[in-house]
């Protein structure tokens, strides 16, 4: 009988069975020469084996020679056989393969229609609606545009209702950032170049822009990083740049910088950013050109001025609110008056982020949203400023909702993103897309041709207010800004449901001058204050 301490367990097997196995079949191919063909595969696989159990780096490849790395290769398979193998068509996230189906059938033109009825729970909290008419309005113009400028701006722009939002290059593609601008030229929008600069991929289509000013000023920094007039002004006088975004945070790392590492800050993200080649190219996490309210309008009426004249707003997700009643504040006590605010939502999306930045900082869009269309609207400050939305809005139906809580438009990113192909393989910040949408590799982005995919942008854009308009019709409206919060009703379980405006508090107009401790935002209004971000003691 065999000793017990001697007896093979499982536990042995599963460590050096296949190691071992392999090595027996090598030495059977080497003495039996018809199979000494399969040495080739054999022999790389035992020395992978024997380096793996003799290596002192990897716990598990040390334990386990060879067969470990299967652990790898799961890893890297897992996102992409999660998507096709193991998700239904409404479990995927961040956005669900219904959500991504809808995107690629509109961009494609093909047919958008969906069969049998809705697949959501319409008695769970994943359910909401928008209250349709018995009088709906087929006389409802086709299409819609807003005009952003107040009377400090001598340049208004005239904007769509669904636009490109902040994508950089450097964190996309030239090829993903030129097929973007092309569609925007050939759909009559806007792409907002994200605070990465103004490259030449950007203009080399004479798409409408918005140009976005982040902490690292990239386009118009000076040797020590600060702010440059003279480079702005040079830069910002261009036709095709339309408006300016002064960029404070953005929902999926609010309050936080970034950082490209040196090796990929190549010749052209250099010329881009005006900063050197090779060399970590650094964003704060906060600006240096303004520390106050009062300031930071200064600023912005400077840029108008510098600009020639164009619309200047603020791009922000949420986070305390009186700040942002500083910010409203500082308006009233200096006249000057931004000509728009973009709220971006914590579920928005970057190339990288990190992780307890994305799951727990920062107001998602729709709180947010209301909470700064209350902010406009009780200080008396809405007609003068525009209010866009952004964050993760890819259907009419998402468009209409922010149009219901207060948006004048909206803004996408992901949704234009999948329209270029992007299929959320999760590979953003590993510069290893396989769609070539968010990497500088070449031969990666060699797959993503122009001509094909900007077309399919425009038709993704069409579509989605094709879409929009559906909505307003059935409504019985006349145009989207009709959308009110009754409108929009949404569950509180499953027997009961509300309209947004019997969850949520919209402000009359002038609420907060009139009597501000009469509303819900009694307390932040009372520790805002114009001359600092910081509360009132």
């Amino acid at each position: 009988m065999i000793p017990e301490r001697l007896r093979p367990t499982p536990g042995l097997f599963a460590r050096f069975g296949v190691p071992l196995a392999l090595l027996a079949a090598a030495i059977a191919c080497a003495l039996w020469p018809p199979a000494r063909w399969a040495l080739i595969v054999l022999v790389p696989l035992v020395a992978i084996a024997v380096w793996d159990f003799f290596q002192d780096q990897h716990t598990l490849r040390r334990n386990y020679p060879l067969v470990a790395r299967i652990r790898w290769i799961m890893e890297d398979l897992r996102p992409f056989a999660r998507a096709y193998i193991v998700e239904g068509d409404l479990e995927g996230r961040p956005f669900a393969h219904d959500e991504r189906g809808l995107v690629y059938a509109r961009a494609k033109g093909d047919l958008d229609v969906h069969p049998f009825g809705t697949e959501l729970d319409v008695y769970s909290d994943e359910y909401q609606w928008m209250s349709h008419s018995m009088a709906p309005n087929a006389d409802a113009p086709a299409s819609w545009r807003v005009d952003v400028g107040n009377s400090q701006c001598s340049r208004p722009y005239s904007a769509s209702l669904l636009n490109i939002s902040a994508m950089s290059f450097g964190s996309l593609g030239a090829n993903a950032i030129e097929a973007l601008n092309l569609g925007a030229k050939q759909g009559g929008f806007y792409h907002d170049t994200g605070e990465g600069g103004l490259s030449a991929y950007h203009r080399k289509h004479d798409g409408d822009l918005v140009w976005e000013i982040g902490s690292g000023y990239f386009g118009c920094r000076d040797a020590n990083g600060a702010f440059d007039p003279g480079r702005f002004a040079e830069r910002a006088s261009a036709d095709q740049v339309k408006m300016v975004e002064i960029k404070l945070s953005q929902g999926a790392k609010p309050g936080h910088g970034g950082v490209l590492p040196g090796a990929k800050v190549s010749a052209e993200i250099a010329a881009t950013r005006d900063v050197p080649v090779g060399i970590d190219c650094v964003s704060p996490a906060a600006h240096s050109a303004f520390s106050t309210p009062i300031e930071m309008l200064e600023w912005a009426a400077k840029l108008r001025d510098l600009s020639g004249g164009k619309p200047v707003g603020i791009k922000l997700c949420v986070g305390q609110p009186h700040e942002v009643l500083a910010v409203m504040k500082a308006m009233l006590a200096t006249g000057i008056t931004l000509d728009y605010i973009v709220v971006d939502g914590a579920e928005g999306g970057t190339g990288a982020a990190p992780l307890e930045l994305s799951n727990s900082v920062g107001m998602p869009l729709r709180e947010g949203l209301i909470f700064v269309r209350n902010a406009l609207v009780g200080t008396g400050l809405k007609r003068h400023v525009r209010l866009a939305a952004s964050g993760k809005v890819h259907s009419g139906a998402g468009l209409a909702m922010n149009h219901g809580l207060g948006a004048d438009w909206s803004n996408a990113a992901r949704g234009f993103m999948f329209a270029l192909g992007c299929v959320q393989s999760m590979k953003c910040h590993t510069d290893m897309c396989p769609t070539g949408v968010t990497t500088q590799d070449p031969t990666r982005q060699r797959g993503l041709v122009i001509p094909d995919k900007a077309p399919r942008v425009a038709r993704f854009h069409a579509a989605t207010l094709g879409s929009l308009r559906e909505i307003v019709v059935a409504m019985g409206l006349d145009n989207p800004w009709q959308i009110a919060p009754h409108h929009v009703h949404q569950r509180l379980n499953s027997a009961r449901s509300n309209p947004t405006d019997r969850i949520y508090h919209f402000f009359e107009e002038g609420a907060l001058l009139a009597d501000p401790e009469a509303t819900s935002y009694a307390r932040f209004w009372a520790a805002a204050q114009a001359e600092s971000f910081r509360r009132v003691a």
